[in-house]
């Protein structure tokens, strides 16, 4: 509850521990938290989960998966959000909370659950950044000079730049607004021409293509892109920025992220099948057609935003090197300027160079969901809450133990048929394709 006077305010911060860190903690709003939420969801990824979720599961497995997974979502992040000052502590880290609860060792694996999930996702963000600049390109007839791997590359010293201009989570606030327009933009734009491609269009095929074994390991690696579109993999990094009461503050932002939030990823993942079927492109935008400067401004728009997000999703990382080698103070001092240079740079070099070199969209999509966003928001959220809580029913702990194995079971086989997609794709493709 929120403190109501000004004792009650002092014994709230004596007894709730903020532990140490050089970036801003407890400064904003449950809006501009649910605002950093909400431009997850609806990244630049939603204009490739008509082709990489509906294209597999069809329309039945497609609307009831996306909405089982906005339910189960929503209700393992409340679970993290709840945990967030357990111990008389914030947790400001998704490693903190971990091992509040397990003991020092879940510190190192979960750390290295989330820097994979964080990585794959940046990783995403190249990609598809490169991917709108390529398509932007391509509009006025000269994908034949800018190939993909080239877009990437500047899609990276792009978000290098931004990086080191933006010192922390709570410092983006007007880009938030800027990525909020910026994804209406491409919204908007992919399905209004979806839409009026759909309606001219004659009748389409929605069946499910492939033979019965590759139909079983697309339909798996569509589950774990499912789990993907919803969840962050660093809640408690962003809960750390809302000021408190924190866990009141943030049920606020979650609600939103799953009502008004997931309304925008909806229309374009829903119009964009309906458009084109089964022949739906991994990048919408790619299968749309209408005025040139039209689909140019969208792309542009697709390409900014992958820009803000991705600095979201690196925050965390951002965050402990900051930490670890205690840069403070101004962000325009020389050796903290220098430090972002270096630092967030290196990064950002080695993640360009991974993403220009296997630019395969939907297969990393699956391979994030499965190797940590199934663990992080699933497996984890339920086993620490049963941990933590000592007063659950009988009830409450079958539901969560049913969640943690279920949750087990799809973890291993999507990752089976994540590596599976990379391998098949790996012999189509070579390194450094331009796709």
């Amino acid at each position: 509850m929120k403190p109501e006077t000004r004792n009650e305010a002092e014994d709230y911060k004596l007894t709730v521990e903020v532990p140490k860190t050089a970036h801003a903690v407890s400064t904003d709003s449950w809006l501009q938290a649910s605002f950093v939420l909400t431009t997850g969801v609806n990244s630049v990824f939603v204009l490739g989960y008509s082709g990489t979720i509906m294209v597999p599961l069809g329309w039945i497995g497609g609307i009831v998966g996306l909405m089982l997974a906005t339910i189960l979502s929503l209700n393992a992040n409340i679970l993290v959000a709840k945990l967030h000052e357990h111990g008389g502590k914030r947790h400001i880290r998704y490693r903190d909370l971990a091992a509040q609860i397990y003991g020092r060792r879940a510190y190192t694996i979960t750390w290295a659950m989330q820097y994979v999930n964080l990585f794959m996702i940046n990783i995403g963000f190249l990609i598809l950044g490169g991917s709108a600049l390529k398509a932007c390109f391509a509009v006025f007839n000269y994908e034949h000079i800018m190939k993909l791997p080239y877009c990437i590359a500047i899609t990276g010293f792009a978000c290098a730049l931004f990086a080191i201009s933006i010192p922390h989570l709570s410092a983006l606030r007007v880009w938030l607004g800027c990525s909020t327009v910026l994804g209406l933009i491409y919204i908007i734009v992919a399905c209004v021409l979806a839409a009026k491609d759909g309606i001219n269009a004659p009748p389409r095929d929605y069946s499910i293509h492939g033979k019965s074994s590759s139909r079983i390991f697309t339909t798996i690696g569509a589950s774990a892109n499912l789990v993907f579109a919803f969840n962050t993999g660093m809640l408690p990094e962003i809960q750390a920025t809302v000021r408190e009461p924190a866990v009141k503050n943030m049920l606020k932002a979650l609600y939103f992220q799953f009502t008004v939030g997931v309304v925008p990823m909806f229309a374009i993942t829903f119009i964009g099948y309906w458009a084109y079927g089964a022949a739906t492109s991994t990048y919408l935008l790619n299968s749309v057609s209408g005025p040139l400067w039209i689909k140019a401004s969208a792309n542009i728009s697709a390409f900014l935003q992958s820009i803000i997000c991705l600095h979201i999703f690196a925050s965390p990382t951002y965050e402990y090197l900051d930490t670890k080698f205690g840069i403070r103070g101004s962000a325009l001092q020389l050796n903290n300027l220098s430090f972002r240079i270096a630092a967030r740079g290196g990064y950002l070099v080695i993640s360009t160079l991974v993403s220009a070199l296997l630019p395969f969209l939907g297969d990393f999509e699956s391979l994030t969901g499965a190797l940590s966003t199934f663990p992080l928001t699933f497996i984890l959220a339920n086993h620490m809450y049963i941990v933590a809580k000592n007063k659950l029913s009988l009830l409450q702990k079958l539901w969560h133990w049913f969640n943690v194995v279920i949750f087990s079971i799809m973890s291993v086989a999507a990752t089976v048929a994540a590596l599976r997609l990379i391998a098949v794709d790996s012999k189509q493709y070579h390194v450094f394709a331009d796709l």
